[in-house]
């Protein structure tokens, strides 16, 4: 889809303004890899939604580099840092999302006082993020919505409920659109069933076949382990992490035009507007 009022009034030199893409990081060279493979779909798709030439930069929390703040100093090094959007790359409003980036923007507003950020949702929850998931459950051999498969949905977990919460409404909401056996939400860590559980609990109850969608958006320690103790446990097949699925560079683009439309951060408080509790 295309939005021709990028290109109206207000368009310019600088526009479309610079994309921060601010994933957790990992000391897992495989993590950063995937990340980027993930901003170069987000700028080639870009241009399908009137966007051409948007930058989109990588930076890390932690564990990686760029840091979010380095990220953003050479924006504005470059010229090009007047007004940037923050996109936080995490599947859930969680810990990382509402406290520690926002943080991390608010002591670089201070320290760059002719920065202008708009900050934007987390990825989930989409619908995108289901049909990604299937795409990467297709990969490993495992078709949507096949009569007798339940699935278990395993993300990282978080010590705060209204994340696990959040991916348990997106279990449901899965089972209900695509007719799977079941789908049980789990947690690679902080919380439990944990995969490795939760596929048991369903071998026992009778599924015949199990398969486990791995809720992460870059390989890593977390998917690894899900995929070792869930093939130990019984399954069936395990997908990779999301990465860079087209569904995924999508929902980059579409969080980016919220932002792009949304009043500039730090509001208020330092809050973004509309954020919520989630977990790490």
């Amino acid at each position: 889809m295309r939005y021709p009022y990028l290109s109206g009034p207000g368009a310019g030199p600088a526009w479309p303004p610079p994309l921060v893409a601010a994933a957790h990081g990992s000391a897992d060279p495989r993590a950063a890899a995937a990340v980027t493979e993930l901003a170069d779909l987000v700028r080639a798709r870009a241009r399908r939604a009137g966007l051409p030439g948007l930058q989109v930069r990588a930076a890390y929390l932690g564990h990686a580099l760029p840091s979010v703040p380095d990220a953003l100093e050479a924006l504005c090094g470059e010229g090009r840092g007047r007004t940037a959007v923050v996109l936080p790359l995490l599947l859930t409003e969680a810990y990382h999302s509402d406290t520690d980036l926002p943080a991390v923007l608010r002591e670089a507003s201070r320290r760059l006082p002719g920065l202008r950020l708009r900050y934007g949702r987390p990825l989930g929850p989409h619908p995108g993020l289901l049909r990604a998931l299937e795409r990467r459950l297709a990969e490993a051999g495992v078709q949507a919505g096949v009569a007798g498969t339940a699935v278990v949905l395993a993300a990282a977990g978080s010590s705060r409920p209204a994340a696990n919460a959040a991916v348990a409404r997106a279990a449901q909401a899965w089972q209900s659109a695509r007719g799977w056996r079941a789908v049980v939400p789990a947690y690679a860590s902080a919380a439990s069933p944990t995969p490795a559980q939760a596929v048991g609990a369903l071998r026992r109850a009778g599924a015949p076949r199990v398969a486990v969608a791995t809720y992460l958006l870059a390989p890593g320690v977390f998917a690894d382990q899900v995929r070792e103790q869930s093939l130990a446990a019984g399954a069936h097949a395990v997908s990779a992490a999301l990465g860079p699925a087209p569904e995924v560079a999508d929902i980059v683009i579409e969080r980016y035009l919220q932002a792009v439309g949304a009043p500039a951060w730090p509001a208020a408080g330092g809050r973004r507007a509309g954020a919520g509790s989630g977990g790490r």
